[in-house]
């Protein structure tokens, strides 16, 4: 319950949070306003002063207008601390179910989550918000009124107020696990109920219904005892709100001879009765009934949410690279529990400012290694470390400044030029932004779109197109370690070759999954993967010592035709 609460308070956001408080002062006023001036106008209209007892309500009425301004200014705040916690819950289902699957898990409830336990969450969170952001309003304004109109009056009223409120935070961790052991209960007959009716003709033929009215029938007594359990919660929250919400009311009665004999008007008495009933109960009443129903439904639906995301979703990022070395120790992976690992046991170091290339047939694991380094997907055995870190315990926005992957798809978004190649570095200035475009080959492209405040639209873009401008995104990205996975495939070669010198000239360290044996041929290092076979080194050296890269040579002849693979507009 802890964690929920606490994932609560830590999704609102200082500035949406500051001003939804700021909107809730003027409801304070008309609060704190109607006991007092009930009091005047009672003893205003028995003194015969109808004009000062109807200019107090006239006041009433004005300040219940002013509270009415702040009440609809908090609700367009609203939105603004709900709708984020929705986008991290979805990310996080999402997070989870993707990752489950590719450890080969199961993914039950998944769409359940994502469609409908997102939404509670949501809901039940805004609800809360407004409750608790009213009940708390609603005591300070009738404390303030109380004080201003008779401070003996408040000692009387709030002291047992807030025990009956006390009293029902505290059972309120008793009913959650109530809650959730009759959710088990219920799960638990329904497995049983179903296993038994599926079968009954075979039950019935083996003349097994005692044995079935047995399997059924502890399901049956634990859903019963649970929800005998929940209503024992229930009377606890009577007897809380009768402590908090009438016992003031009857302090007050008895003790009114004596408030009287002691000087305090009959209105006065009457507006301390007022805040108490238009004030204190109502606002215990709604507070004790969210609690206990959205209030632990919020509590119950975020647990299941937080427990199905994925681990390193609960992990704390803090950990900071000491460099942008790479490193591998006996990493494995496999798509799947049962499924035949991709990676075996492999050991490989990229340096700070090394130049490899990954090579080897397709469906060999190069794009799950480059996955692997930069973070997207875990090892199912041994460590992956960048800078002396598991990517893991990297912040996003540390991972983001640490290394970036171009993909074979890249993918470009509707906006300028501009927008795009500066997307990993928003602060690069007009000249950078240049600069890394003349570098990677790309400057024909943009000046033939209109320059770098042109709008793309990348479904006008070729492939080849789409690589230049990814390319000309990650060299202008701060991250030293650059990963190419067959990012230049869509480039004839000679656009290749610029692109990947420009990434070898640029500072830190360069993989390439390689598409050509040119690719290879630039690299200081290279990686042959061949299922569990491993080879690392030169090209001269592998050409003696690795079968399948003298193979992989011999395969990788030029196009047959120049312009094959020369970028052209898509039609």
């Amino acid at each position: 319950m802890r964690r929920e609460l606490g994932y609560g308070v830590r999704a609102l956001r200082r500035r949406p949070a500051l001003l939804l408080a700021a909107w809730s002062v003027p409801e304070i006023v008309p609060t704190a306003g109607y006991g007092v001036a009930v009091a005047h106008a009672t003893d205003a209209f028995l003194a015969g002063r109808s004009e000062a007892g109807l200019a107090w309500l006239a006041g009433l009425v004005a300040a219940a207008g002013l509270g009415a301004v702040g009440a609809g200014q908090v609700y367009r705040r609203l939105g603004e601390l709900v709708e984020p916690v929705r986008d991290d819950l979805v990310r996080l289902v999402i997070g989870g179910a993707l990752r489950r699957g590719v450890a080969g898990e199961r993914t039950d409830g998944a769409v359940s989550r994502l469609n409908r336990q997102v939404e509670i969450v949501r809901d039940t969170y805004a609800g809360l918000i407004l409750v608790v952001r009213t009940f708390v309003i609603t005591v300070v304004g009738v404390l303030t009124g109380l004080l201003s109109l008779a401070p003996v009056i408040a000692l009387l009223v709030v002291p047992p107020f807030l025990l009956g409120f006390a009293a029902s935070l505290a059972i309120l961790g008793l009913a959650s696990r109530r809650v959730q052991a009759s959710l088990a209960a219920d799960e638990d007959l329904t497995t049983s109920a179903g296993t038994t009716f599926a079968g009954v003709r075979d039950l019935t033929a083996a003349g097994a219904e005692d044995f079935a009215a047995e399997l059924v029938g502890e399901p049956i007594e634990a859903h019963a005892a649970a929800e005998r359990a929940l209503a024992k919660v229930a009377a606890l929250r009577t007897l809380c709100f009768a402590v908090g919400g009438w016992l003031p009311l009857l302090i007050l009665l008895a003790a009114g001879p004596w408030l009287l004999g002691r000087g305090v008007s009959t209105g006065t008495l009457l507006g301390g009765l007022t805040y108490v009933l238009l004030g204190l109960q109502p606002a215990l009443n709604t507070v004790m009934a969210a609690l206990g129903d959205s209030g632990l439904r919020y509590v119950v639906t975020l647990g299941r949410i937080l427990d199905s995301g994925p681990p390193h979703e609960q992990a704390t990022p803090t950990a900071v690279p000491r460099n942008h070395q790479a490193r591998l120790h006996k990493v494995s992976f496999a798509y799947g529990v049962h499924a035949e690992p991709v990676l075996h046991d492999l050991d490989l170091v990229v340096a700070e400012g090394d130049h490899l290339a990954v090579v080897g047939p397709s469906g060999v694991g190069k794009s799950t290694l480059a996955n692997l380094i930069c973070g997207l997907l875990a090892p199912t055995g041994g460590r992956v470390l960048l800078g002396r870190v598991p990517p893991e315990l990297l912040s996003t926005d540390l991972l983001a400044r640490t290394r970036v992957l171009i993909p074979q798809e890249a993918y470009v978004f509707s906006g300028t030029v501009a927008d795009n190649v500066s997307y990993l570095a928003p602060d690069a200035t007009a000249q950078e932004i240049d600069r890394a475009i003349e570098a990677v080959g790309a400057a024909a492209l943009v000046s033939r779109i209109g320059g770098t405040r042109a709008q793309v639209r990348p479904a006008h873009l070729s492939a080849g197109e789409r690589q230049l401008i990814a390319l000309a995104r990650a060299f202008l990205s701060p991250a030293p370690l650059a990963v190419l996975d067959e990012a230049t495939c869509h480039l004839d070669p000679e656009a290749e070759r610029r692109a990947e010198e420009a990434f070898a000239a640029r500072p830190g360290s360069l993989i390439v999954v390689a598409h050509r044996v040119s690719s290879a041929l630039r690299a200081r290092r290279i990686l042959v993967l061949d299922g569990d076979d491993v080879c690392v080194g030169r090209h001269t050296t592998l050409l003696r010592s690795s079968p399948l890269y003298r193979d992989l040579v011999g395969h990788w002849q030029p196009p047959e035709h120049a312009d094959r693979g020369q970028i052209q507009p898509a039609s």
